[in-house]
Parts: C-alpha cells; structure tokens; sequence
C-alpha cells in the first residue's frame, strides 16, 4: 500500500514535471513564434517601405518627364501661336497699308472730281459769257449789215474777204488745238503700255493691284474651307503660289492677285481644282499645286512649239521655245502677245517676200521680237533689248538680233529686218479690233455714236464704220439742203467730243443723195 502510494506520487510529480516542461516548451515556442513573426513583420515592413520609395521615386521622375513633356509643348505652342499672332499683324498691316493707299486714291479722285467741277463751272460761266459776246456780236452783224447796205460793191467784197479771213484763222486755232490734244492722248497712251509693261514683268513680292483672276464659288461656305483652320489653308497657297488670295472683297467669288500672269494662271486653276476636289488642307494644296505647275509648264512649251511649227520654222532652242510659249499669258492693249508676235512674224514673211529677203529670218525677228515681255524684272533695260541679249546667248543670228533690238528704234539698223519688224509690229498695233476696249464697251461706244447722228431732224441712217473711227449720215435731201449739211456735220462733231470718250479721231460724213427718176414710155 505504502508502495503503491509512493509510485502514484513519483507518477503524479512526473506528470507535473512533464506538464511544466510541456508549459515552459509551449512558452518557450510562442516566444519564438512571436519573434519570428516580429522578424518577419519587420523584414516585410523594410521591403514595404523600400517598394515605397522606390515607387515614389519612379512616380516622381514620371510626373518630372511629363512636366517637362507639357512645358515643351506649352512652349511650342505659344511658339506657334507667337508666330500666327505676328504673321496676322504683318497681314494686318499690309491691309492697313492697302486700305491708306486706297484712302489716298479715294482722296486724290476727290481732288480731281472738285477741280473738274470748279472746270465745269467756270466752263459754265465761260459759256455765259460767250453768249453775251454772242449777242453782242449779232447786235454788231445787224449794224455792220446796215453800214454795208450803204457801202459801194468794193467795199462789201473787202469786209467780206476780211470775214472769211477771220473765219479761216479760228478754224487753224482749232485745228492747231485739236493736234495738241491729240498729242497729249498719244503721250498718255505710251505711258500707259510702259507702265502695263513694267507690271507684267515684275514677279517679286507685291500686294494687291489691278492684276487679277477670279474664281467663282458655288455658294459662301465654301470660303471658310478655303481659309481653313486659322488661316492655314490660305497662309499655305499663298506660300506655295506666290499670289494673294483675297476672299471677302467680292461676293461668291474668289480673287487672285499677282503681277506675274504665268503664277496667277497657275493659281487660278489649283484653286478651281481644290474646290471640285473638296480636300482643302496644305498637303493637298502642295500636291495640286505641283501638278498644275508641272502641266503649265509643259502647255507653255507646246505653245512655243506650236507657234514655231505654225510658221514653218526650223526648232530653236529650248530656252527660247519656253520663254516664247510664256508669251501666251501676257497681254497688251487685250491683245495676246503670242498671237501678236506670230502675226508680225506673218507679216514680216510677206514684205521679206516682196523685197527678195530673206523669209525665215524676217518670220524670226517677227517672231522674237516682243521675246523681252517674258523675262521678269530682275533683268533691267527695255524689251527689246534685253530680248535681243537673250537671244543672242543661245545662238541667234546677228541679223535677226539687230531686227529685235532695232524694231523701236532703240538702236541703229544694220540690216532690213529692223524696219520689217518694226513696220509689221505698227501694222499688228493698229488693226482694228486689235488692241480696244472690251466687246461690250465697244458695241456700247457705237451704239452711242448712231445715236447722237440720228437725234438731228432731217437724218435718215446712221452707220459707224472703220470700227467706230468715221460716222456717216445720210439726210433726206428735200429737208435738209446743202448749207444745213455743212452746219449739221458741224454740230455732231460738238455733240460727240462733248458727250463721248474715244481713242484718236472721229470722222462725221453727211452724204445728201437727190435721185431724179423719169420713165420713157
């Protein structure tokens, strides 16, 4: 019993020894747990915190990438902005300088309307004036008639020779002035075709003149494609043709502007095939553009082509043949200088015929004489003889030069060829219908014509003739007799310089007919 006591007391102490040691392990194990999960918590808080720096460290150099990617284009943008923002001030300025030119044509046209009308009335008062002289002049007639009703027949013959006299001298008076007027009409029109010469030939950077082509458009939102997106589009063929496209000066159309007739060609056809195409943007421009040049190009040299083939010549140089089929895009007085030039070479051939010349040059300097129009303002001197120089660098003959530089006299003839040309070139000038006004100014100018003859009594018909240069009446002969003739061609002679404007001079025929008509039976 004492045995068995003792055994379950060793039993009982193993069983607390082993429930301490199992406590102490089960302690000693959480403490270690814990230390390992503080190890592992710290390990895990250090690589958190590194990924945190690191992310924002990358996030950092990202925002400072994308600062500096916005600050560029900000930068570029109000570049770009500074940059449209000055080109619209220049465009603003040329305009305002336009628009002072114009204001300074407006004012001068003002001047000119107010000494016209400070002319109109002292003519007025002029005519006042003549008037009275004119009754008195009656008054004076009526006396003199009753001192000649008591003058012997010698004496009436010596006051009436001294008449005539009279009447003769203020007819040369006349006469004298008409040819002064009509000197100062041929100075004008001289200054005309040299100020029309010097326009055509110059090709640099210009504003608006009277030089222009219009385009018209199918209805006004067309224009704002044309403008594009704050002007590109225009800013863009502006560049690239070298004209100025104006939009809002003429309803539903399009103006181009430029001195050079074979840019503003070339523009006026890019701008009908963009707006058929309806693509408007800068590559397209650049695109049209190009090829229009290109078929330009090649129509000018057929035209130099075709010309030199029409006049059976032999082929010219190729530098020749492209600058003669320039001449096609240039006009003087509304004559076409291309065709101007093939019909004094035309006629050059035909004199050169008859005078036992040579025919094939006189067709050449015929053909080459107007050559110098072509070239642009950078080469000076007139065009004659800058046409001569250029033809003579690529191989013409000195013959045909000297006809070139020689056809407005501005150096002496060496050969025939000058004076062909220069005869022929009159002959083209001067035909009628050549170089005029417009059809419908023209028709209009006759038309007026007929009608200042047919508003006298006694006119029959009326017919202008010789292209408006003679106007000739016919009267009915049993109301209008032999004096009244005389006095009624006088009367529409005042009556047209007073109301009409007209190049040269006008001749008035009155024919007066008496037909007596019998029949034998």
């Amino acid at each position: 019993m004492i045995w068995s006591d003792n055994l379950l007391l060793e039993g009982a102490a193993v069983l607390v020894a082993g429930v301490g040691i199992g406590f102490w392990l089960l302690r000693w194990r959480e403490r270690s747990f814990r230390q390992a999960l503080a190890l592992k918590e710290q390990t895990v808080l250090e690589e958190a915190r590194r990924e945190a720096e690191n992310l924002t460290r990358e996030a950092r150099l990202a925002a400072n990438e994308e600062i500096l990617k916005l600050r560029d284009q900000t930068e570029k943008s109000f570049s770009a902005r500074r940059q449209e923002l000055a080109e619209l001030e220049h465009r603003l300025s040329e305009r305002e300088n336009l628009i002072n030119h114009q204001l300074a044509g407006l004012v001068e046209q003002e001047k000119s309307l107010r000494a016209k009308h400070q002319g109109l009335e002292a003519r007025q008062s002029d005519l006042e004036a003549t008037q009275q002289q004119l009754q008195q002049l009656i008054k004076l007639r009526k006396e003199q008639l009753q001192r000649i009703a008591q003058l012997s027949e010698n004496d009436a013959r010596a006051a009436l020779l001294k008449e005539v006299e009279e009447e003769n001298q203020r007819s040369a008076a006349e006469l004298s002035r008409h040819i002064i007027d009509n000197a100062k009409t041929k100075a004008e029109e001289q200054a005309r075709r040299v100020i029309s010469l010097a326009i055509q030939r110059y090709a640099g950077t210009h504003t608006f003149e009277t030089t222009t082509a219009t385009v018209a458009l199918q209805g006004e939102d067309i224009k704002g494609r044309i403008i594009g997106r704050e002007g590109r589009n225009i800013r863009a063929f502006e560049a690239v043709t070298g004209v100025t496209v104006l939009i809002d000066d003429t309803p539903n159309a399009v103006v181009l502007s430029g001195f050079d007739p074979v840019r503003r060609e070339i523009a006026r056809e890019a701008m009908q095939r963009l707006i058929l195409d309806g693509r408007i943007h800068p590559t397209r421009i650049e695109e049209v553009v190009a090829k229009v040049t290109q078929e330009i190009d090649e129509a000018i040299v057929r035209a130099g082509e075709e010309a030199i083939f029409k006049l059976g010549l032999p082929p010219m140089q190729v530098e020749i043949v492209k600058l003669l089929g320039r001449l096609r895009f240039r006009h003087s007085f509304a004559q076409n200088i291309l065709d101007h030039s093939i019909e004094v070479a035309y006629l050059c051939g035909l004199m050169a015929a008859e005078l036992g010349v040579d025919v094939s040059a006189a067709k050449r300097a015929g053909l080459l004489h107007d050559i110098g129009k072509a070239l642009n303002h950078e080469i000076e001197g007139s065009h004659a003889i800058i046409g001569a120089d250029f033809i003579r660098r690529y191989g013409e003959s000195e013959d045909v030069v000297n006809g070139v530089a020689s056809h407005h006299d501005e150096v002496p003839h060496t050969n025939v060829l000058g004076i062909l040309v220069s005869a022929a070139d009159a002959i083209s000038a001067s035909r009628p219908g050549a170089r005029s006004e417009t059809m419908a100014t023209y028709i209009k100018r006759i038309e007026n014509l007929e009608q200042i003859g047919l508003s006298y009594p006694g006119v029959q018909k009326c017919f202008a003739v010789q292209a408006g240069r003679e106007l000739r009446v016919i009267v009915q002969p049993e109301k209008v007799n032999d004096e009244q003739a005389y006095l009624l061609a006088r009367g529409i002679v005042k009556k047209i310089e007073e109301e009409l404007q007209y190049p040269g001079q006008i001749r008035v025929t009155v024919v007066r007919e008496t037909r007596c008509v019998e029949f034998a039976k």
